[in-house]
């Protein structure tokens, strides 16, 4: 049994690992959409695009066209993307000054964006933003550009935090990034969209019964 097996009344079930939750988000990427993928969960998703598609990542420190990160041993240090992990450069890629970036984000041109989050609320409310005191980006960042900017915000995110509590609420109770903008959730125990009548069900792992996510989810789930 692996180390992270949740048991829910008594009955394991395996929660998608963070490389899991990627690929099974990089498969509901649309061949052809520029992409941009928030500090975090979501950076990954750039290692699991399926070979037979054309996905252009964007990143707001001026990236347009990366890739996957780079093997052992074949590093550029000087590519990096916005959560400053190294990354390579696919063929076609542009180098921009963050600004142009920027113009990228809010002129629209995005045609998806996929961040982590501390919670997402029933009508997609955003929280995602904390002051830190480490090496982390602080505060909101660009997540208000990208969250009002991409014409489709998805989140990554486990269901639950450390100590258990539900990620997925009625309202968000920590500081708010962007109202109503969230339209999917992928996390390491279901696919979810967010609707105008609440949170439907698309997919769960593997063990897990609707009845039992609903237990770690503090807003209705429609299945």
């Amino acid at each position: 049994m692996r180390e992270d097996t949740l048991r829910v009344d008594a009955r394991p079930c395996q929660p998608r690992s963070r490389e899991e939750m990627a690929r099974r988000a990089a498969a509901d990427i649309a061949d052809g959409w520029y992409v941009n993928l928030g500090i975090g969960i979501p950076t990954l998703v750039a290692n699991h695009v399926p070979a037979d598609r054309e996905v252009i990542f964007q990143s707001e420190n001026g990236l347009l066209g990366f890739g996957p990160a780079p093997a052992e041993g074949m590093i550029d240090p000087y590519l990096i993307n916005a959560g400053k992990q190294h990354v390579t450069l696919l063929k076609g890629a542009a180098l921009l000054h963050q600004a142009d970036s920027f113009a990228m984000i809010r002129g629209r041109h995005l045609d998806l964006c996929v961040l982590g989050a501390f919670q997402v609320a029933a009508n997609g409310d955003l929280a995602n933003w904390a002051t830190s005191s480490n090496d982390a980006a602080p505060a909101v960042g660009g997540a208000m550009d990208l969250a009002l900017g991409a014409r489709r915000v998805w989140v990554m995110m486990e269901h639950t935090t450390r100590d258990g509590e539900p990620r997925l609420v009625e309202s968000c109770t920590y500081p708010l990034t962007a109202l109503g903008v969230v339209s999917r959730i992928y996390t390491n125990l279901a696919v979810l969209d967010v609707t105008p009548q609440g949170l439907r069900l698309v997919e769960l792992v593997e063990g897990l019964t609707p009845a039992e996510l609903q237990k770690v989810t503090a807003a209705p789930i429609l299945v």
